[in-house]
């Protein structure tokens, strides 16, 4: 179905919208993927914060005009999905863990910070773990020193225990 010209530009905008508060645009060929399996992947983006759409390049291109997404505009042929993220690695995540159990989707590029992405930078980028994960792993590196000291002065204690008790 045809879109008119105060639709197309209402299309524009609400992914124009998206592009200015998103750090990451993942694009991926969808062709020959079930509509049920397409439910489950637009599902997982949503609980994830990730914006998926099927949109005609022409609107997209017009759409991520001006943005840092706008080095991708020759990557923007054929039949895409595209994710945006506000979160830098949600949106590569996302498709990218669809993509190793469905081979019919098929990871084209991407942008992150200004830059280019092709296929294998977006599954490095979906590789990096969470923010949350990463601050976890930094708190149990910072904590590590402080544990050790207290399983050796406890160690001190209990030696020193131990002896006043033989001393008795």
């Amino acid at each position: 179905m045809s879109l008119n010209r105060s639709e197309k530009e209402a299309v524009i905008q609400e992914v124009a919208g998206l592009a200015a508060k998103a750090q990451t645009l993942v694009l991926a060929e969808y062709r020959g993927i079930a509509v049920a399996d397409m439910t489950k992947l637009r599902a997982d983006a949503r609980s994830q914060g990730v914006a998926l759409s099927v949109l005609k390049n022409t609107l997209a291109r017009r759409a991520v005009a001006g943005s840092s997404f706008e080095v991708a505009a020759d990557q923007m042929s054929g039949p895409l999905l595209y994710g945006f993220s506000e979160d830098a690695v949600a949106a590569a995540k996302v498709v990218a863990d669809f993509a190793k159990t469905n081979d019919k989707l098929v990871i084209r590029g991407g942008v992150y910070g200004g830059k280019a992405l092709d296929a294998g930078a977006v599954k490095e980028l979906a590789s990096i773990p969470s923010k949350e994960v990463l601050l976890a792993q930094l708190c149990g590196l910072l904590m590590s020193p402080i544990s050790r000291t207290a399983v050796v002065l406890g160690a001190l204690a209990a030696k020193k225990g131990e002896g006043e008790a033989v001393a008795a």
